[in-house]
């Protein structure tokens, strides 16, 4: 994909990781929107790129996620990416983490990144990306993270059976496997605390290897072994 003239979709984009990709794309000349839930902070990185299509939304109404895809593809005139940045996490050991929370965990971290790419998929031509964020856990699930992990997991499964069904299309399919990343996500957990944590991967290395994939038509970004993160094609 061709950053500079791109159209590209940011839910998510409130948080720390979706704010600094928003503002990276932009700074490289896409046309973003930008979609997240707290609206001040909305408002904040839509100036920050320049007046970008803004739009604020609730995770837990999927119809909704899928109506700001529609939305974004009129604001800027059709749709090249959507790059889903949303997410939750819960710590415990899974007796201590009631119904409530996991199906949190799964709406947030699975269903919602489903229905933004699920609803933009019609609307991406060749050479267009949908993406989302998963993680190291979705691989690896540690001691007290199982429902947080199975979250991931149902994504980035979805994602690899979505990757095969779009072969033929031309559409890039791109699963973000990310380590623990310095955003300060794990302090809102929705429940417990979390484990002691390795330094996290600043949050601005993080963004420019996920602007580098989109560039490359990658489909995955991992944790490398020569360098912090790697991009596969």
């Amino acid at each position: 994909m061709r950053i500079s003239c791109a159209r590209i979709l940011v839910p998510g984009a409130t948080g720390a990781l979706g704010a600094a990709l928003a503002l990276r794309l932009h700074e490289q000349g896409a046309a973003v929107a930008v979609a997240g839930r707290d609206r001040a902070s909305l408002a904040r990185v839509s100036q920050a790129c320049g007046g970008a299509p803004a739009c604020a939304f609730d995770a837990y109404d999927l119809e909704q996620c899928a109506r700001t895809v529609t939305w974004a593809s009129l604001e800027l005139g059709g749709l090249d990416g959507v790059v889903v940045c949303v997410g939750s996490a819960a710590f415990g050991p899974p007796e201590s983490v009631s119904d409530a929370v996991a199906e949190h965990l799964l709406t947030v971290n699975a269903l919602t990144p489903m229905a933004f790419l699920r609803a933009a998929l019609p609307l991406i031509r060749p050479g267009g990306v949908i993406a989302a964020i998963t993680g190291v856990v979705a691989d690896s699930p540690p001691a007290g993270m199982a429902d947080y992990s199975a979250s991931k997991a149902a994504l980035a499964t979805w994602l690899r059976a979505v990757r095969r069904e779009q072969r033929a299309s031309g559409v890039t399919v791109l699963e973000i496997r990310l380590p623990h990343v310095d955003t300060g996500f794990a302090s809102r957990a929705v429940l417990g605390t979390p484990p002691v944590l390795p330094a996290g991967l600043p949050v601005a290395e993080a963004a420019d290897a996920i602007v580098a994939a989109l560039a490359a038509g990658a489909r995955l970004v991992k944790p490398g072994r020569d360098a912090t993160l790697d991009v596969e094609r």
